[in-house]
């Protein structure tokens, strides 16, 4: 609707003047004169000192070699470098260690055994002493201490041997 009231006032008083009156921008009207024609797709580009597919593997060997499987690529380029070699930059190491998924460390990580905790086993009365008694095991696999309701702070010091002081917290075996 309001194309069809530009075109009618364009042709008297002119583009600038009915631009004006009706709101619309010149570049706007100009624009739609000319739409722009239709891109073709762009073909992808390669990069003429684009690696190889078989340099690449050549690279990736060199980096996974018992020499160089725990160093970072810098000092792999570096060391290449000393000995008069140049295979690429050290971006595209990290490109080609990144396609592979092997970008993280390279060095050997030190696995840590997992912690034991420390389990208390008492056959017999007064072998085991200790503050919570909740969680000692019993003879039997499975069977544990349950602590009466009144009688467990009473029968914790009860028990306590004249060598055990307030700070030791189990009581030698006999």
């Amino acid at each position: 609707m309001a194309d069809e009231a530009f075109t009618g006032i364009e042709a008297e008083l002119g583009v600038t003047a009915a631009c004006r009156l009706t709101g619309r921008s010149r570049a706007t009207h100009y624009r739609q004169l000319r739409p722009p024609s239709e891109r073709k797709p762009r073909k992808p580009q390669v990069q003429p000192s684009a690696l190889t597919p078989e340099e690449r593997a050549a690279v990736l060997e060199l980096m996974n070699s018992d020499e160089y499987a725990e160093l970072p690529p810098a000092q792999i380029w570096a060391r290449e470098l000393d000995a008069g070699r140049y295979h690429c930059s050290i971006s595209t190491m990290y490109r080609i260690l990144r396609e592979k998924g092997q970008s993280g460390e390279r060095r050997r990580q030190a696995t840590h055994p997992a912690k034991t905790v420390p389990e208390l086993v008492a056959t017999a009365p007064s072998q085991v002493f200790t503050w919570d008694i909740t969680k000692a095991a019993g003879p039997v696999k499975g069977s544990g201490i349950t602590p009466t309701s009144s009688s467990t702070s009473s029968a914790a010091t009860s028990s306590a041997t004249p060598s055990s002081g307030p700070n030791q917290r189990y009581a030698p075996r006999n």
